[in-house]
């Protein structure tokens, strides 16, 4: 950069003249007295007052160059008035046409003027133009330091003008005013050998500016030029200065500064304070910011909406919503109103958090305060409620909108029918879904996608496709989030015919699959452990250009560790860092989980080692999911070494460490050393939390000691803790299953008193409770209620029937298979296979039957189990006609005997005497690799020996020890006396000899006594019992 250099007025003159080789007039010496005559001629003139007249009616005009004004300018600074002077240089522009392509030094000359006559005005119009047309003049574009050296030329020959650096300012300012940032900085950095500093209020603006545009590094320019030059701070800038380090997330040094301001005299103001503060909200050390603003109103500074604005943004951003709230009440207390943003922003914390109560006391404080709630809010606290399952409190929000004035618009309707389905109450939904259809609300794609998804939650596949037909006819096309949804629907009920379906029907309407869709399909086929085929649409992904994401490679991290398969876990592990992508806590979890599950110590460490190294989680959170995964499998010695490591590492466990190490104990066992680390947890400060408890109540639980689990429950509730389902849940169970079911009742009808509606799990651990317990009293209310809340399914009602069988309560059973058959739950082949059991076994056939063409009649498909079932219990009574009219049907079509159905066959052929057919399924079982249990083999040997096959009833004899089966003493003795009555002594001699080898009789038995019938040979029951008590 050019040093400018202090130079006499006459070698200045001189170097105007000649240093700008474009603008250098070379005039020979008579010409240079021409000039000289027609300045004096011009300077006379202007002592006029008519001089604009005199010099139009002269020929100066034509006289007119660069050089000629600039002269006039100069010799009459002193004794012309200067707005006579700038209007001259004006007059003069317009004469000889030059506004475009101005000389530099005459700009710089008149600036300077203007700002010694102070005429400021004036002078910022010419610094304006100045700089636009810094381009125009000749030798191309001038640099802004080019300009400033021009100005300071200028400033150094008009000796005696005294204008305090006003002009270097003005150019500076005009700089930053017109965008050009980065000029004012170079003019303000210019290295000037020139007798004035700059202001204060300058470097303050370019400091503000630069923060401003967050220009940190010119900042930081600036402000070491303030150093360097010792310009002294002020609270401005001071303020800026704080402002800059916290822009840089520099706390400590901004705390450092303020400090300072303070030792040097220079007094914080609000602004400062509400710097920091600010800053420390943002660094997330609102404690900190709480006591600064505590400080600031002991020395008596008033907090603004500014200061309290800043501290709910901290509370708001680390989720303390109570604290948030406190801020918020106390600013309205003060007198300030928080705008519409505040409260927007704390409604939006609360529901977050799952805190709808809180979120709708905040709407009603914000309509108090005089806000008016939009419509977007609305719907996003009818989210909220819907997600917390209350839909009389959704519907009571709805109702809430239009008593305001508002009209609910597509996505309200959407967001009510999304909750009613996820509570399957498919009937609310398409109650509303036609509500929006009378005013005129179109249903979109998202509504109709709500529907479908409920629809296949609740498995009414038929309502489905009418739904499709609906849509489509409306001019809307299933997107990918509805295939996705009938895809996984389909595959999660491994009907993965239909979902292939499903993926031909989106090929078909040449719906471009995304990265969620294939997602959705990857997912649902590693659910259903289908991985070599996820593995094709992944290559499909790929083929088709689509990136897989964090999720895709989650979907089959955690896939393949579930399964076992480590090794491929890894690959996708080493896959998803080769592809810059993060892993999630999930993944992350997963590979640690799977490692420490088969067994691979070494491979869990390596992965946790990797995650460090990375920076893949914070330290805290790597060493949390490997402790969580080591503590999970059983290896506590090697968790508790890692909980010392991450001590000696200066790390602090938090409760999500000791929650894994508590979770290792109960596991085990161990219920005591699980509480002393609880209270553990105490001394060092950390606070436990519901997962904590729910730990330490099912440790109890396990180990019997409900009592103690219950009064455990009562503490959370003295320490204000509110337990959730999962609390209850286990704690039910532990009473259900120690028998105590009106215990777990009283737990269950004070869950909506603490404000915990009760789960699916729930319902299932008390209603298997009351099944098991076979105290049905309240069971059908309770499968009921769960109908109402959309908790209900095919599984829980089964239970519910299986329960009410079992306590001979049929009638019962049976019509509430008539009831939910008119509600949302299907009954499945399981459903009718209970009850088809159960009226078997009273040997009401004809019951039974009537359920069996009626389970068809509603498309159900009866399994081996139902077929069996009936197989058995005709072939109990004796009806073998029946029999094996059932069998050739379950054979027809194409259901699959197993070895309980071929048993009951084997059984009914030999009643039937059919031994050829009997042998035929005995020897097809055994090639099918099916364990023959003793009741067949003992029907073959009775119907064998009854037809007198001794011999071939003899081989079986064979078999049946092999396979660790006794036959009856009856059997054993009658195929020993037919081949003594042959006189077949050696034939005798082998049955005694299985029957000792396999343990049938004792040792002492003789041939005698087994063909005698002796009373020493003993019963081969009696025998095998006494052999069992000898061992």
């Amino acid at each position: 950069m050019r040093r400018l250099t202090r130079v006499s007025p006459q070698v200045f003159r001189t170097r105007i003249s000649t240093a700008d080789p474009v603008h250098h007039f070379t005039s020979p010496p008579t010409e240079q007295q021409q000039v000289q005559d027609t300045v004096r001629q011009i300077t006379k003139i202007l002592g006029d007052n008519n001089w604009k007249l005199l010099l139009d009616s002269s020929n100066i005009p034509s006289k007119l160059n660069p050089d000629v004004i600039r002269s006039v300018i100069h010799q009459n600074l002193t004794d012309c008035n200067p707005n006579r002077l700038l209007s001259f240089f004006y007059w003069s522009e317009r004469k000889t046409g030059t506004a475009h392509k101005l000389d530099l030094n005459v700009l710089s000359l008149v600036v300077v003027f203007l700002c010694n006559a102070k005429l400021y005005g004036r002078a910022i119009d010419i610094v304006g133009r100045l700089i636009r047309k810094s381009s125009d003049f000749g030798g191309g574009v001038r640099s802004p330091c080019d300009v400033l050296s021009a100005i300071d030329s200028s400033y150094r020959e008009c000796e005696g003008f005294v204008c305090d650096g006003v002009v270097f300012e003005l150019l500076i300012d005009g700089y930053r005013k017109m965008g050009s940032f980065d000029e004012a900085v170079d003019v303000f950095l210019c290295d000037k050998s020139v007798e004035f500093a700059h202001s204060l209020r300058c470097c303050n603006a370019l400091l503000r500016e630069a923060l401003k545009g967050k220009r940190m590094e010119l900042f930081w320019k600036v402000y070491g030029k303030m150093k360097e030059t010792k310009i002294g701070f002020d609270v401005y800038t001071y303020t800026h200065v704080i402002n800059g380090h916290i822009k840089q997330n520099n706390v400590e040094e901004a705390k450092r500064v303020f400090m300072e301001m303070g030792e040097k005299g220079c007094s914080p103001n609000v602004v400062t304070y509400n710097v920091v503060i600010s800053g420390l909200c943002r660094a997330g050390r609102v404690n900190e910011a709480v006591e600064l603003k505590n400080s600031m109103v002991e020395k008596g500074l008033v907090p603004d909406s500014y200061t309290y604005i800043a501290l709910f943004h901290g509370f708001n951003a680390k989720k303390m919503m109570r604290d948030a709230k406190s801020v918020l009440l106390e600013m309205i207390g003060k007198g300030l109103r928080p705008d519409a943003v505040a409260f927007y922003a704390l409604i939006d914390g609360f529901l977050k958090k799952g805190d709808v109560e809180e979120a709708l006391k905040v709407k009603d404080e914000m309509i108090a305060c005089g806000n008016q709630v939009n419509l977007f809010t609305y719907n996003n606290l009818l989210n909220g409620v819907c997600e917390s399952g209350d839909m009389n409190k959704a519907r009571a929000v709805m109702n809430e909108i239009i008593r305001m004035g508002m009209q609910p618009n597509a996505g309200t309707y959407t967001l009510l029918i999304e909750g009613y389905c996820k509570r399957r109450d498919m009937v609310m939904a398409f109650e509303l879904l036609n509500e929006m259809k009378k005013k005129n609300l179109a249903p979109t794609v998202v509504t109709y996608g709500m529907i479908i998804d409920g629809l296949c939650q609740c498995g009414k596949f038929q309502q489905v496709n009418a739904v499709l037909e609906e849509m489509i006819s409306g001019g809307w096309k299933p997107n990918g989030f509805i295939y996705s949804t009938l895809f996984w629907a389909y595959s999660k009920e491994d009907k993965f015919e239909e979902a292939r379906k499903v993926l031909e029907l989106i090929k078909k309407e040449g719906i471009t699959l995304d990265v969620y869709c294939y997602n959705s399909l990857i997912r649902g086929l590693c659910k259903a452990k289908r991985m070599e085929e996820a593995r094709t649409y992944f290559d499909e992904m790929l083929r088709k250009g689509l990136t897989p994401n964090t999720y895709t490679y989650g979907t089959f991290i955690l896939g393949y560790s579930k399964a076992g398969q480590m090794q491929i876990a890894d690959r996708y592990f080493k896959d998803i860092l080769g592809h810059g992508l993060v892993p999630n806590n999930v993944s992350c979890s997963a590979v640690v989980d799977g490692h420490c599950k088969k067994g691979n110590i070494t491979e869990a460490f390596s992965t946790f080692r990797c995650m460090l190294a990375r920076g893949i989680l914070s330290e805290v959170q790597a060493f949390n999911v490997l402790i969580n995964g080591l503590s999970r499998c059983g290896k506590l010695k090697e968790a508790l070494g890692l909980f010392s490591e991450l001590s000696e590492e200066g790390l602090f466990p938090d409760v999500y460490t000791y929650n894994s190490i508590i979770t290792g104990f109960c596991k085990r066992g161990d219920v005591d050393k699980a509480f002393q680390f609880h209270e553990e947890m105490f001394k060092k400060g950390i606070e436990p939390n519901i997962v904590t408890y729910n730990v330490l109540i099912a440790g109890l639980c396990k180990s019997g000691d409900a009592e103690k689990a219950k009064n455990l429950l009562n503490s959370i509730l003295e320490r204000g803790l509110i337990p959730n389902s999962a609390t209850y849940a286990t704690l039910i169970d532990c009473y259900c299953k120690s028998g105590n079911v009106t215990e777990a009742f009283h737990l269950f009808d004070e869950m909506p008193q603490r404000g915990v509606p009760p789960d699916r799990i729930v319902y299932k651990v008390l209603l298997t409770g009351c099944c098991k317990e076979k105290k049905m009293e309240r069971a059908p209310d309770l499968f009921q209620d769960m109908l109402q809340k959309g908790l209900a399914s095919t599984s829980f009602f089964n239970t519910l029937v299986e329960g009410l069988c079992k306590s001979n309560k049929l009638e019962e059973a049976y019509g509430l298979l008539e009831a939910v058959l008119a509600n949302q739950v299907m009954p499945d082949h399981v459903t009718y296979s209970i009850l088809m059991d159960a009226y078997c076994k009273v040997q009401n056939m004809e019951k039974a039957k009537e359920l069996f063409l009626k389970m068809q009649a509603n498309n159900v498909m009866p399994s081996t189990i139902t077929y069996t079932s009936l197989l058995n219990s005709y072939n109990k009574m004796g009806n073998l006609s029946e029999v094996f009219a059932l069998f050739e049907e379950m054979v027809a079509k194409g259901i699959e005997p197993d070895r309980v159905t071929y048993s009951v066959m084997i059984d009914a052929y030999c009643k039937e005497g059919n031994l050829m057919e009997a042998l035929k399924l005995r020897d097809f079982m055994l090639e099918k690799g099916m364990r023959i249990r003793l009741h067949p083999y003992r029907a073959l040997i009775t119907a064998l020996c009854g037809k007198e096959e001794f011999y071939e009833a003899f081989r079986l004899l064979d078999a049946m020890g092999e396979g660790g089966l006794s036959p009856s003493s009856r059997s054993c003795k009658s195929i020993a006396r037919s081949f003594f009555r042959e006189g077949n002594t050696d034939r005798v001699a082998q049955v005694l000899e299985r029957m000792m080898r396999f343990g049938w009789v004792s040792n002492s038995i003789s041939v005698a006594d087994l063909v005698d019938g002796n009373k020493n040979c003993l019963d081969l029951e009696d025998s095998n019992s006494l052999i069992k008590q000898m061992v």
